[in-house]
């Protein structure tokens, strides 16, 4: 018999695959994101209370918005409920995208970063549903 018998542990530390490493940098590119935007929402930050105002939606859609973005993160970060954090917060996004495009504009307040992250997270999020799509489903 050669080698290390079957029931010891490795020495040799595992590197996650590319599909597992790059589904991480997503993840947590999006939770981040929307962990920092969950913050400002539900602090009472001034400007989101602006922006909601605006929308005709203060403080009920703010501090909605606010909450889902944090589940939305917090999920993200677990992998067993990665893809449903991640689903959650593409819905979110695709409704701060609409916003953007529809009612306040791509340059809101003559700054566009808020359109940016809302693509940023919403691309992180396609990429970790992709990623973390169950095995079975790709059986037929």
């Amino acid at each position: 018999m050669t080698g290390r018998p079957p029931h010891l542990p490795s020495t040799h530390m595992a590197f996650p695959s590319p599909r597992t490493a790059f589904s991480w940098i997503a993840q947590l590119t999006a939770a981040g994101i929307l962990a920092m935007a969950a913050i400002t929402k539900l602090t009472s930050a001034p400007e989101p209370m602006v922006l909601f105002t605006i929308l005709g939606a203060e403080p009920w859609g703010r501090l909605l918005v606010g909450a889902l973005e944090l589940v939305a993160a917090l999920l993200l970060i677990w992998p067993r409920t990665a893809a449903i954090g991640a689903g959650v917060g593409a819905t979110v996004m695709l409704g701060a995208i609409g916003t953007h495009l529809f009612k306040i504009g791509l340059n809101y307040g003559g700054n566009p970063s808020l359109f940016v992250a809302a693509c940023v997270v919403l691309a992180a999020c396609l990429t970790t549903l992709v990623l973390r799509r169950p095995h079975s489903a790709l059986r037929a």
